[in-house]
């Protein structure tokens, strides 16, 4: 592959959007085939023996260890720089474990695939995220990653429909887990001819001097707090749909249904406010973190249309935890420390949105006055914290002009 500086802007620009559209079609598929299992891992694990407590320890544990595992992951990738064998390995492992639940033979066994999906996307997404970071250089950060989380949440909104439609037309779990080999078997197939086609997407960017810094700049670690203190006021939705059918003010043939409402919001959001990250920089993320904030208001107080809205407004802010957060990452930190900057990012995101989630689900059996409460209130404390990222970074660029002699 050609060395982004031996190309034209133009040609550059061009071979980078291909690759992210590349990534972006994979995590469609990908999408497709585990947000198509989650949605359904629930009901099968109490179909084989297990209770809700043991559901939730399974899905938290999951989540928590997805997350952490992402701290070793960006690490590792950093150190050795082979970013596509992780990636690799870790898409390998999540694809495998989908299908694979078809054939669970008891609660514990699935169980255990369903913690592996979350090990496999832990293994892969920093490494994936530093490849996309490199192309994003000529995109525009936002637009790329939005453009990616577009296509990711597309899948997600398709995956939930084709398995409720073959559970319509088969009724049994296992026929839908193994309908999720199509995809599946997709996923990898275009992630080798990503491999093929572009060996080293770190060509993608121009080069820049080596950083042997020994920490990571302060910005980050501020950005990571204001990250935190959204994670942790942004309830969860298997919550959201536990409270829909306990109230009965949404029935539960049409909780799917508010989902991919969510899903669809996602991908559009991300797509339009990845556009406007580029334009305007960090600030776009402070209305945004407002107007996800009373997506809590309206599906924990509201009746259904009221929570409708509510869940397009969860999506909306899901659209933003997944694109515009992580590519204002690349803006602070030098492409030699992306890996371990992912790593060490998502790790401490996810942490606290676990954290978060149990405060609410307790919070929850004493009052949703106190649930709305404690995540709005976690929300807008984060836009604090995102201005003084702003300032950071605008006395940052105004240095680096007064150091060029711009």
């Amino acid at each position: 592959m050609s060395d982004s500086s031996t190309l034209t802007p133009q040609r550059a620009k061009q071979r980078a959007f291909r690759f992210v559209l590349l990534i972006g079609v994979v995590s469609f598929f990908a999408d497709f085939t585990y947000e198509g299992s989650r949605s359904i891992t629930g009901p099968y694990l109490a179909v084989l023996g297990a209770s809700a407590t043991l559901v939730g320890i399974i899905a938290g544990g999951g989540e928590l260890l997805g997350y952490a595992l992402r701290l070793v992951s960006g690490s590792l990738s950093e150190r050795t720089g082979k970013f596509w064998p992780i990636t690799l390995f870790g898409y390998f492992i999540q694809m495998a474990s989908v299908p694979l639940l078809a054939f669970a033979p008891n609660w514990q066994v699935a169980g255990l695939l369903i913690v592996v999906e979350r090990i496999g996307k832990a293994i892969r997404n920093p490494p994936r995220d530093v490849m996309l970071s490199h192309a994003a250089r000529h995109m525009g950060f936002g637009w790329a990653f939005g453009l990616h989380e577009g296509l990711d949440q597309a899948g997600a909104l398709f995956g939930p429909l084709v398995v409720s439609a073959v559970l319509s037309f088969r009724g049994e779990y296992r026929s839908a887990f193994a309908v999720l080999f199509l995809p599946a078997a997709a996923t990898l197939c275009l992630l080798l001819a990503a491999r093929f086609i572009y060996p080293r997407p770190e060509d993608l960017e121009p080069k820049s001097p080596n950083v042997h810094a020994a920490g990571l700049p302060r910005v980050f670690w501020i950005y990571l707090l204001g990250a935190a203190l959204v994670a942790a006021g942004f309830a969860d939705f298997s919550l959201i749909a536990f409270h829909f059918q306990k109230t009965s003010h949404v029935r539960s043939t049409m909780i799917p249904v508010f989902y991919s409402v969510a899903m669809a919001v996602s991908g559009v959001g991300s797509l339009t406010f990845g556009k406007l990250f580029d334009r305007v920089g960090i600030s776009i993320l402070i209305p945004l973190t407002v107007i996800s904030a009373f997506s809590a208001p309206l599906v924990f107080l509201g009746g259904f249309w009221p929570a409708l809205i509510g869940a397009a407004l969860w999506g909306l802010g899901m659209g933003v935890h997944e694109s515009i957060i992580p590519a204002a990452v690349a803006l602070m930190v030098p492409a030699q420390r992306r890996p371990s900057a992912y790593g060490l990012f998502t790790a401490g995101y996810g942490l606290f949105w676990f954290v978060g989630s149990v405060a609410i689900g307790a919070l929850y059996d004493v009052s949703l006055g106190a649930v709305v409460a404690f995540s709005i209130a976690a929300e807008l404390a984060a836009i604090p914290v995102f201005l003084r990222v702003r300032s950071e970074l605008r006395g940052s660029h105004a240095q680096n002009r007064s150091v060029n002699g711009g």
